[in-house]
């Protein structure tokens, strides 16, 4: 009465279903649904006024948490129909190679150092410090040049942000300087 379907041999290799909650892809799109939800409920009481242009602190955060919940969606909707993630078949890429533990862990650490310095010396010398320490890490060679463009990258973050939006970043040793 029913066709009988012809086993295709994926349950003897131990393939399991095609949908499971436990796969890496399905975390990773609930990740950042959440991530989206966390950042569109933490702008909510943002209450600060808007600028001349009538964009204010809320606009970008609004945007990225916007965009987050979008492609959390399709990726989760992609995921439960079936999708997967393709191995990477980029130029030099080893697949098999075990990841780069040390980089991971000095990303970490330059994170964490910026937040902790954050107040105390400000986002222009704060973020400097923070953009130069990634791109050594990352691999960058010429110091000066890549030392250059940290401040030049931190201090029209930091205009463009409070001059340009009003939002309030903490001036740390440059405040009443900048």
């Amino acid at each position: 009465m029913f066709p009988v379907e012809e086993s295709t041999g994926a349950a003897e290799r131990g393939a399991g279903p095609a949908y499971s909650w436990r796969r890496p892809e399905l975390i990773l799109a609930l990740t950042v649904l959440g991530l989206g939800g966390f950042v569109i409920a933490g702008t909510a009481g943002v209450t600060a006024a808007g600028s001349a242009l009538g964009l204010g602190p809320r606009f970008f955060p609004v945007i990225v948490g916007s965009a987050l919940l979008l492609i959390g969606l399709f990726y989760a909707v992609d995921v439960v129909r079936g999708g997967r993630g393709d191995p990477e078949e980029s130029e030099d890429i080893d697949t098999q190679a075990p990841a780069d533990r040390r980089t991971v862990v000095l990303v970490s650490v330059i994170f964490l150092a910026f937040a902790g310095l954050l107040n105390l010396l400000g986002w222009i010398i704060a973020g400097a410090l923070l953009f130069f320490g990634l791109s050594v890490v990352l691999g960058a060679t010429r110091r000066l040049h890549t030392a250059v463009i940290a401040i030049l990258l931190s201090t029209c973050t930091y205009l463009a942000f409070v001059k340009g939006l009003g939002v309030t970043l903490p001036g740390g040793l440059l405040s009443g300087v900048i």
